[in-house]
């Protein structure tokens, strides 16, 4: 199956970039509801509408959501790319349909999507109230998987720039999780029917990010959706989309996701756990964050009267200004860096670091300096 030709063809280009609110979901969800296959499932705190997209008649029961977070946007992206497949009246939507019913929640914070923030109106992170349910928004959820009483949940995240697969100096671009139900981090046949599923994604992923694939941490924490779910005995998935080479934008991701969604959904579930699968899930290289965007190797600095060598690193911060996503580089980290790897990395072979400040790189201060007389770097962007 040609995966990058179907995300071409069921990619709604409408959509673009990092910033993505209610009113990107609701300019094209009229079509949605003509099909009456979209409803509010309630308000958030600043009374935003909640949707639901159910789609499918199929005996196992899907329910997926995304942007609890609402300043992670990737993942909704790729979900709307399958969404458009799932009601495309095409053989594969026909044949995914008639085996999978789903409930697909787009935007389960839409306040914190149009802030672009993490957490929701009341500065709750969403995914730490699964046990207090103190939020409307995840109140709606529960209420959600109790009246839908899904087979399997999905849970759609991103994850920033900062993670590695394992100690490759690769990009996490795709990580999975099967999360753990206690604090053993034991498996019982909930989470291993979890671990089956991702592996069947791997598999099809893998032959496009080879080597770019990760598996999050399995902490145990009660208070998150996915371990709440997992304890009450639903196998549930957690897909975290990072970043790609040069991707900031994180297009090419959304592709990843979608491919991720699709492959997932071509067959039908098997009832019966494939014990080896375990060993293979567990030999993904567990997520580590080892990664700056920048890492500066060699470069030389007047200090005290002499020259001295040493690193450093400039990372990204996110700003959303005038309803764009901006990115701001700040010096990050400044000594050894032994350990790191860089989106970009450049070895200065002791060329001479100059700013318009002290001619030292500090820490948390805006990344713009000069490499010599040649390099000049200006906000992540290198003149």
């Amino acid at each position: 199956m040609n995966y990058e030709k179907l995300h071409s063809k069921y990619k709604n280009s409408s959509i673009q970039g990092r910033y993505l609110n209610l009113n990107s979901i609701e300019s094209f969800s009229e079509f949605w509801k003509t099909k009456n296959k979209l409803e509010i499932l309630g308000l958030s705190v600043q009374a935003r509408p909640i949707y639901k997209f159910q789609i499918g008649s199929g005996t196992t029961k899907i329910l997926m959501w995304s942007q609890m977070h609402g300043n992670e946007s990737t993942t909704t992206k790729g979900l709307v790319d399958f969404m458009n497949v799932l009601q495309s009246n095409s053989e594969i939507a026909k044949a995914i349909l008639k085996e999978y019913t789903f409930c697909i929640i787009p935007m389960l914070n839409p306040d914190g999507a149009f802030s672009y923030k993490r957490v929701n109106a009341n500065e709750v992170d969403l995914n730490r109230d699964f046990q207090n349910l103190s939020q409307p928004e995840s109140q709606i959820l529960m209420q959600c998987y109790s009246d839908f009483q899904p087979d399997y949940c999905y849970n759609l995240h991103d994850q920033r720039t900062i993670f590695g697969v394992g100690k490759t100096g690769k990009p996490a671009t795709i990580s999975f999780l099967a999360p753990s139900f206690s604090e053993t981090k034991e498996y019982d046949e909930a989470r291993l029917k979890s671990v089956d599923c991702i592996m069947r994604i791997v598999r099809v992923l893998d032959t496009f990010l080879p080597g770019q694939i990760g598996r999050f941490d399995d902490g145990f924490n009660i208070n998150c959706v996915g371990d709440t779910f997992q304890s009450l005995k639903t196998p549930t998935i957690l897909i975290e989309a990072g970043h790609f080479q040069n991707d900031y934008d994180r297009e090419v991701t959304r592709k990843f996701v979608f491919i991720a969604l699709l492959s997932a959904f071509l067959s039908p579930l098997e009832n019966v756990v494939v014990n080896t699968n375990l060993s293979d899930y567990l030999n993904i290289p567990q997520n580590n964050p080892n990664f700056y965007d920048f890492v500066f190797k060699n470069i030389v600095i007047r200090y005290d009267k002499s020259n001295l060598i040493t690193n450093f690193a400039v990372q990204f911060r996110e700003e959303l200004i005038n309803n764009k996503v901006i990115f701001n580089a700040f010096i990050a980290k400044v000594g050894n860096l032994d350990s790191y790897f860089g989106h970009t990395e450049i070895d200065g072979s002791g060329i001479m670091y100059s700013d318009e400040k002290s001619n030292i790189p500090l820490q948390d201060e805006l990344a713009n300096f000069k490499l010599g007389d040649f390099v000049n770097f200006v906000n992540g962007i290198l003149k």
